[in-house]
């Protein structure tokens, strides 16, 4: 078992009479991408903030294992701790005033990185972040893609073992998401270790070694992506929607049909049948000739729409 080059125990915070984050406990090895998911309120931001140093826990330790084998701990050790992280951010804050160039630069200067050094990995940067031509660009000219790859590149300046990203493809077109997913890819081929928050299921299956799912501050799952959804979901999904789809979910003369699956829910005009065996479900949906179906396997968003509900959350 590798050392954990993260390790997190029962992580804690509060504000007031409400535990935003309660007893939270991972780890994050070498090469390895952690996800965090959640609804809006579950503690994600506020978890990556104390990791940061940048909100002190109420309970719990942070640890770290350095390049130079000493085991540091946050918030006593937070600067040595920072020199070996890399962070995105929810929101740019690329500095406005400064082309692609200049803000490499300018960030790795805070490192207390030799301006000679900065000066030699910045090609390489840009290269890695598709921008080797807006190197004299300011963010402004730049679109939302492109400046949520010169925030990752930025965040490389320091060659980092350890990358934070805060939902680092929120806002972004699906090009530019699979722009950022290849290059985050590349990242853990080369043995950087990612925790990862993100709204977007298939983000987590695709990147995501692991996953914890979050809930009110705590931990309420945790594991390998497939291995959540066999352990908690049916293996398929027939979803049914179009008219006189409801009814087929709520009144008593369609039951024996919803007995052909093992759970029913409705969310908005559409109906999921969770089943074993779509097949004989499948066959009877289609004697009602007004419906349309589709029939799938069960997901990260099922799993996620099981464990935290299918309600809508207030912003936290």
């Amino acid at each position: 078992m590798p050392t954990p080059l993260f390790d997190v125990q029962s992580l804690t915070k509060r504000y007031g009479a409400n535990t935003v984050v309660d007893g939270l406990s991972f780890s994050i090895t070498p090469g390895e991408c952690l996800g965090v998911i959640g609804p809006n309120g579950a503690g994600k931001t506020t978890t990556i903030r104390m990791c940061l140093g940048q909100t002190a826990p109420d309970a719990g330790s942070i640890a770290y294992q350095a390049a130079d084998g000493r085991r540091l701990a946050m918030p006593a050790d937070a600067l040595a701790i920072k020199a070996e992280l890399g962070v995105v951010s929810q929101f740019d804050s690329l500095d406005p005033d400064f082309d692609c160039r200049e803000n490499l630069l300018v960030y790795g200067r805070y490192f207390g990185m030799r301006r000679a050094d900065i000066e030699a990995r910045i090609p390489r940067l840009l290269a890695f972040a598709a921008l080797q031509n807006k190197a004299q660009a300011r963010p402004a000219e730049l679109s939302g893609g492109m400046k949520r790859r010169l925030s990752l590149a930025r965040a490389l300046v320091n060659d980092p073992r350890l990358l934070l990203l805060d939902e680092p493809t929120t806002g972004l077109d699906p090009q530019a998401r699979h722009l950022m997913w290849e290059r985050l890819q590349l990242l853990l081929q080369q043995g950087k270790a990612i925790l990862l928050t993100t709204h977007f299921m298939d983000e987590a299956e695709r990147l995501c070694s692991r996953l914890l799912v979050l809930d009110h501050g705590r931990k309420i799952a945790e594991g390998r992506p497939r291995e959540l959804i066999a352990a908690h979901l049916e293996p398929e999904v027939v979803e049914a929607y179009g008219n006189g789809a409801l009814a087929l979910a709520r009144d008593p003369v369609h039951a024996a049909l919803r007995a052909l699956a093992a759970r029913v829910e409705v969310s908005g005009e559409t109906v999921f049948f969770y089943t074993r065996e779509a097949k004989p479900l499948l066959d009877a949906l289609g004697r009602h000739g007004q419906l349309r179906t589709l029939h799938r396997p069960a997901n990260l968003e099922d799993l996620f729409l099981k464990l935290t509900g299918r309600q809508i959350r207030d912003d936290a």
